[in-house]
């Protein structure tokens, strides 16, 4: 596996894995496979300022803009920048794209160096955290032994837990924002109608579509609409569309998009398609879905944070349903209950489970305060 330096249209790419595969939870083996991930901002001498940020299900390396599918900005672009929370003057900001994706790091779409095909339905399934180990890896090959934070939303959220637990002398802070420590049914029923849209249509040819001329384009998008709603919120979504009709007057009495709230999935789901793969989709669901800090631990989350060293600060919104408030709770509980350094805001948002991705001043405001303080104690200066 050969790469040029710095780099690829994927980012910075690199190949790990190569003398000591990576050992999975399935008790299989990868390596060698590829990382694809992104920096921004100066890593200091000491290598103290590290800030690695853990994406969520449909993101991927690209913090900040333009995104080379897309075009379009970042996902993260209120938050990390220069002057930002994550002070990109002040801090090295690390991100990969997880094991499982399909923006260079080795997934179900990446070639298999073992057969030069792609790994197609042969790539082994994986669990979030497969996804901590390769991206530890990635850190070796960095040569940064400690993180200063390890942050994310959602399923990134997940990984920072996983980080605290599997590595807790490698985490100074932990940042866990929109998360739970374990993916509840109803969230694995909303995955699942999402597999099912994906493998029902005739395109995925039984997850061998890379192999032919086709695409499972509509259950993608399908799987992406029912995903986009659980982002949401009532709330928000009532006040961005009501029923206010699409490109009408009436009513169609049909099936067209007669609503703007219909034509707004339609356009979500298709724009996905356009960046996104659909075996990856499965792969990463069913890693969420198989989450459970606890269960690795004699069903107790507590006896999972013995040991832990990070200093936690958890994030969560009065509208996101998908990883309430009570989650969150769980978790600070537990904590709690092992004498762990933890801080919990709950922030009241209407804009539901994607509020971490959105302009929520509290939130910056909360975190740049919990940040500085650890910058102190950790002797980083700002600039």
């Amino acid at each position: 596996m050969e790469f040029e330096p710095a780099n690829s249209p994927d980012g910075f790419r690199v190949e790990l894995g190569r003398d000591k595969p990576l050992r999975l939870d399935s008790e299989g083996e990868l390596g060698p496979f590829s990382t694809a991930y992104q920096t921004y901002g100066a890593l200091n001498a000491d290598k103290s300022n590290a800030i690695l940020v853990c994406h969520a299900l449909t993101g991927d390396q690209f913090v900040l803009g333009p995104h080379p599918t897309s075009g379009r900005s970042g996902w993260w672009e209120h938050m990390v920048g220069p002057g930002k929370t994550l002070d990109t003057e002040r801090y090295y900001v690390i991100c990969a794209n997880v094991l499982g994706g399909c923006m260079g790091t080795a997934g179900p779409q990446e070639i298999n160096p073992k057969t030069g095909k792609s790994y197609g339905l042969e790539f082994p399934v994986i669990t979030i955290k497969d996804m901590v180990e390769a991206q530890a890896m990635l850190l070796d090959y960095l040569e940064i032994d400690q993180l200063f934070s390890v942050i994310g939303g959602s399923m990134g959220g997940m990984q920072v837990l996983q980080w605290a637990v599997s590595h807790p002398q490698r985490c100074f802070t932990a940042i866990p924002i929109a998360a739970a420590a374990r993916h509840s049914a109803q969230n694995i029923a909303f995955h699942e109608v999402g597999r099912q849209a994906i493998m029902a249509d005739p395109e995925w040819s039984e997850g061998g579509y890379l192999a032919g001329d086709s695409f499972p384009v509509r259950g993608l998008a399908v799987a992406r609409m029912a995903g986009h709603i659980t982002y949401l919120s009532e709330a928000a979504l009532h006040r961005k569309f009501g029923r206010a009709l699409q490109d009408r007057s009436k009513v169609s009495y049909g099936f067209d998009a007669d609503f703007q709230v219909e034509s707004y999935l339609r356009h979500q789901g298709i724009s996905f398609v356009e960046r996104f793969d659909a075996n990856s989709y499965l792969y990463i669901t069913r890693a969420m879905d198989y989450f459970d800090l606890a269960a690795e631990h004699g069903g107790i989350l507590a006896n999972a944070f013995q040991g832990v060293e990070s200093r936690f600060c958890l994030i969560s919104f009065t509208s996101d349903w998908l990883y309430p408030t009570s989650e969150s709770r769980d978790v600070v509980r537990a904590l709690n209950a092992v004498a762990a350094n933890v801080s919990f805001v709950e922030i009241e948002s209407d804009k539901g489970h994607d509020a971490f991705l959105l302009d929520e001043p509290k939130m910056f405001e909360t975190l740049g305060g919990f940040l500085s303080g650890a910058a102190k104690l950790r002797g980083l200066k700002s600039k």
